[in-house]
């Protein structure tokens, strides 16, 4: 693949000043050019607020938090520059951005985001659950967006750094499903409209306290199918977490939402045969004879953490886990003659959705009211590991605290 011509000039820039460099320190001189630097790690060094919340505030967010409604404290920072990487890293306190109107993502889009949480167990530990696989993804979706990648330890470093000093922020569990969400994002921060990757970024990390997803139990929802609409395509940047997936999804969301259905369910963009994903969860289906299918990774699809877990961890409830191309054809038949009895969407927030049927211009395909025996059942092994109730084999979570 060719790297766009601004790329191209960086590079030759950085071979330049080594060559001459190099033959000024043959000829026994000095060089005036910048010496190559390998990059340092970054800290993110606490600047704190003058305004901490109260015990009582924090405990009224806890009380009732939403999702994505209520922010800590504070917030980590980094800016990256052409010629000089990532720095200007810190911990401060929670706070607006100012932008000038002609900051690149306001035009162009190019930025990427993660998603992940802090648990609080039961002896009042903190933990991440899997933060290596988000790191990883970020830089994977930040190759794709032509943005800097950051690395898997100074990522770790951020979002470490953010919970120990808003501790307090994260939720006892209290057997349910609190905890401190938290959003990663990176994004061109450079004043310029021309079109090619920006020349300065800006990476943050903010949380939000989180209670149960279903405040109400587990409840299964409806699924719209579209025929109308596509997610991404071959070559697109379906495989990246950028915000531009989740905007283009939103026309499909209301669309099913005119037919009864909280979630949308994309095929893919080239022939509206084969499932891909919902707007922002990976789905799985279960047969009566205990296979456990999802659609294979193919570049149109995001790879997530869950998705990814509950594959492994299929095998050890019983399940045969299955990543293959399944078309939308043929959940619907096997939906109808009993042979798929379960299905489900998967994603950080809600851990396993249910799905209780699947609606299209077509008819409607149901599959139950009532959440299934491998659902839940699939649903409280992931849980438990998180909330540290059970064994950690795979070595999935992170201690902070």
């Amino acid at each position: 693949m060719r790297l766009p011509s601004c790329w191209d000039a960086r590079l030759r820039s950085l071979n330049e000043e080594r060559r001459a460099g190099d033959e000024e320190r043959r000829a026994g001189g000095t060089s005036d050019l910048p010496s190559i630097v390998l990059p340092m790690s970054l800290s993110f060094p606490l600047t704190a607020t003058d305004t901490p919340s109260t015990p009582e505030k924090i405990a009224a967010v806890h009380a009732a938090p939403g999702f994505g409604v209520h922010f800590t404290d504070h917030m980590a920072v980094a800016t990256w520059r052409q010629g000089s990487g990532w720095g200007e890293d810190a911990v401060v306190p929670y706070g607006p951005f100012q932008l000038d109107p002609s900051t690149a993502v306001l035009h162009y889009a190019q930025e990427v985001f993660e998603g992940l949480k802090a648990y609080r167990h039961d002896d009042g530990s903190i933990w991440l659950f899997r933060p290596k696989r988000n790191a990883e993804r970020l830089r994977a979706s930040a190759r794709r967006l032509m943005l800097p990648e950051l690395p898997v330890d100074d990522f770790l470093t951020s979002i470490e750094q953010l919970v120990t000093v808003d501790a307090a922020w994260v939720p006892d569990a209290q057997g349910g499903e609190a905890s401190l969400y938290l959003r990663p994002f990176m994004f061109a921060n450079e004043s310029f409209l021309g079109v090619r990757a920006a020349q300065q970024v800006t990476y943050c990390v903010i949380a939000s306290p989180v209670g149960p997803y279903f405040a109400g139990g587990v409840q299964p929802v409806n699924i719209w199918v579209t025929d109308q609409y596509s997610r991404a395509g071959k070559g697109g940047t379906g495989a990246a977490k950028c915000g531009g997936n989740y905007a283009s999804s939103l026309i499909a969301q209301y669309e099913g939402a005119e037919h009864g259905c909280s979630q949308v369910l994309f095929a893919d963009a080239g022939t509206g045969v084969n499932t891909e994903e919902l707007g922002g969860m990976n789905i799985m289906v279960v047969t009566a004879g205990g296979e456990l299918i999802t659609p294979e990774l193919t570049g149109t699809i995001l790879e997530g953490v869950t998705r990814d877990s509950i594959l492994t961890i299929a095998s050890e409830l019983g399940l045969n886990p299955v990543a293959r191309a399944i078309t939308v054809a043929e959940i619907f038949d096997r939906i109808d003659s009993g042979d798929i009895v379960e299905a489900f969407a998967c994603g950080t927030a809600a851990v396993l959705t249910p799905v209780a049927e699947f609606r299209s211009h077509h008819g409607a395909h149901v599959i139950g009211a009532e959440p299934g025996e491998r659902t839940l059942q699939i649903r409280a092994a992931i849980l438990d590991v998180q909330y540290g109730r059970a064994a950690d084999r795979h070595g999935w979570l992170r201690r902070v605290l």
